[in-house]
Formats: C-alpha cells, structure tokens, sequence
C-alpha cells in the first residue's frame, strides 16, 4: 500500500544497538543516544527521515521511559487445602492459567518464588509478576528451552541450592527456578517495589539484550498484573491487541510499515496501532490523526487498551502508541529506534488525549 503521509520531524538516532522480539528473530537497528536517570530521550512520530535537521528542544511528544515497577498483582492463594484436594495455591493458578496464557505448573513456581523470598529476603518485596515477566522473556514460561527462567550456570550455582520443599532442585524446574532467579533478583539488598531498584535488578539478570529483555519484563509483568486482578477481561479486544503489541517489542520502526506479516521488517506508530487492533478484530483507519478522529474520547486516565495521541486536536495528531497502564505505552517512535515502551505523557509533551476503539 502507499504509506501513510508523513506525521512529524524526527531527530536523528546517534547510538547503535541490536534487539529482537522472541518470537521474531533478531533485528539491528539504532537506539537514541542518552540512557538517562529518567529513561530513553526519544523522539516522535509516524515519518521518514526529515529533509532537513531539527533541533531536540523542538519536538514535543513522548519523551522519556521513566523507571517504574509493576504494579500491585493479585495475592498467591494461601492455606488449607480446599475444594477438590487441591490447595488455595493449586486453585489460584488454575483461575489463573487461561487468562495470562501461562501454564499452571509455571505459575505456581512464580508464586512459590514470592513466597520464599518473602520469608528469607521481605525488604525486596518480590513479585511473581516480576518473575512471570522473566519467565516470558526468557522462554516463553518454558515452552521455548529447558530453562524457564534464563538463570545463567553462575546463578544456578550460586542460588539454586536448597529450595523450600523442594527435596532436588533443578535448573529446569519452574519452582527451583523461581526461587533462584528470586533470588538473584534480590541480591544486594534491592528492593523490586521501587522503580529505581526494580530497573537495576533486572538488567543485572539479563546477560544479554537487556534493553529489549528489560522491557518485555517490564511490558509483560504489567500486563499480568493488570488481568490477574480482572481476569475476565482477557478475551477483550484491548488484551488482545496489547498482546500482540508486546509481541513486537524489538522490530525496528519502518515508515509506512505495517509489519512482518505485510512484508516489511516492522511498524510506524499508527501501523502498529492499527496491526494490533486488526489481531483484535477491530479495523481502525491508517493514521495517527484519523485514528485520533475515529476513536471515542476517554475522560480522564487511559485504560489497558486505550490509544493515546499527540498533537494538536484542532489541526493535526502526528503520533500514537498504544497503553499498557501504569502510565505507560508501547509505541514505534521514530525512524531509527526499535518498537518500545515509554511514559505515556510527560510535563510539556503534546498530550492530546486517549481514545478506547472497543
């Protein structure tokens, strides 16, 4: 198809890197210069390279990848046995398993994983969504390699003996695992509740890739977090196409690009927007601005979903990304930098607002 007429100037990427989604390969492409305390400074918007340079003070749109932790999840299920034989444990992952498509065996090695280090290390306040988020990066919960959790043989050795009630650990056993990679996540006193600690502890466990591995942690846990405390809401269009866009976390930004399946090598902010909602079965126009157009507003906070835009409402949207909660997006940015998570909206962007296609 024709692209889609340029949507904003970009500024120049400066700094190389290599990153790809799981399920996709591997990509090479450029990432903006500049990992500051506040995130990734990147620019904006569904265009080509600009014909001439423009300065960084005068783009205006998303801005940064602030540091953040996911958010609160739902509690393990603890206690007697109940209904069934089968322990409140047993019973909260298998209430669980369908909707955050991970195996039950698996979830119950996360929680197993929070709980232990709950008793040996509480100042950490471990997640299992933070490990579930390892544990998708890493295999896809197992079903890519016998490591479920990507622990390196260094931390296996150093954090894979004895495992709460379990009699032999191993390194392909989600409960060991969990345990381990627990508490390698842990180490040095960190503590996952804050941004700052959680960001630190999973690049230090990354031994590769760690952008991208940082980022599909981050993207997933938040996501797993947002439907174990409504898990009826993961058929829902807005799921579904926020899954597919985690999936491409990695692909590099390509103008008029509608993806992999379409033959190009990834997306433009609205093709990625649009390709998300298609997986969902719901058809959006091609640009940032008729998206913005077509789209029911939403009044106040973006929900899991929800499609937010920059520009001005009056004249023209140049950029879209898709929200993930927790103040968060996932967006293709600009010529030269891969598909990625930033902060929603920071103090003097071009906010426009959110629309909610289903």
């Amino acid at each position: 198809m024709t692209p889609p007429e340029p949507e904003h100037d970009a500024v120049p990427a400066a700094r190389s890197w290599a990153r790809g989604a799981l399920h996709r390969g591997l990509v090479a492409l450029p990432l903006v210069a500049g990992l500051v305390t506040a995130g990734w400074l990147v620019a904006d918007g569904d265009q080509p390279v600009p014909p001439a340079p423009v300065a960084a003070a005068a783009v205006t749109g998303p801005s940064v990848l602030q540091v953040s932790a996911p958010v609160q999840a739902q509690e393990p299920g603890q206690g007697a046995s109940g209904g069934g034989g089968k322990t409140p444990l047993e019973q909260w992952a298998d209430s669980l398993s369908g909707p955050l498509d991970i195996p039950a065996a698996a979830l119950m090695g996360y929680a197993g994983g929070e709980l232990a280090l709950r008793s040996e290390d509480p100042g950490c306040h471990l997640s299992w969504v933070t490990l579930a988020g390892v544990g998708e990066a890493s295999s896809d919960h197992g079903r890519q390699g016998a490591n479920p959790l990507g622990l390196s043989s260094a931390m296996w050795q150093k954090y894979g003996s004895k495992i709460p009630g379990v009699g032999k650990p191993a390194l392909t056993d989600a409960a060991s695992a969990s345990v381990a990679a627990g508490r390698a996540l842990c180490a040095s006193g960190a503590d996952l509740s804050a941004g700052t600690g959680w960001w630190k502890s999973i690049a230090a466990y990354a031994s590769k890739d760690t952008e991208l591995f940082r980022q599909r942690v981050l993207g997933n846990a938040q996501l797993y977090a947002t439907l174990s405390l409504d898990p009826a809401k993961a058929s829902s269009p807005a799921v579904r196409a926020t899954r597919f866009a985690l999936g491409q976390l990695g692909l590099p930004y390509v103008w008029g690009g509608n993806g992999p399946d379409a033959g190009a090598a990834g997306f433009d902010c609205s093709g990625l927007t649009k390709a998300s909602y298609d997986s969902a079965g719901v058809a959006l126009p091609r640009t940032a601005d008729s998206q913005f157009r077509a789209t029911p507003r939403v009044a106040g906070e973006p929900q899991l979903g929800d499609l937010v835009f920059y520009g001005d409402p009056a004249t023209r949207i140049h950029h879209v990304g898709l929200y993930l909660g927790n103040g968060l997006m996932i967006n293709a940015p600009t010529e030269g930098q891969a598909i990625q998570i930033h902060t929603y909206h920071s103090p003097g962007d071009d906010y426009a607002g959110a629309g909610r296609p289903a």
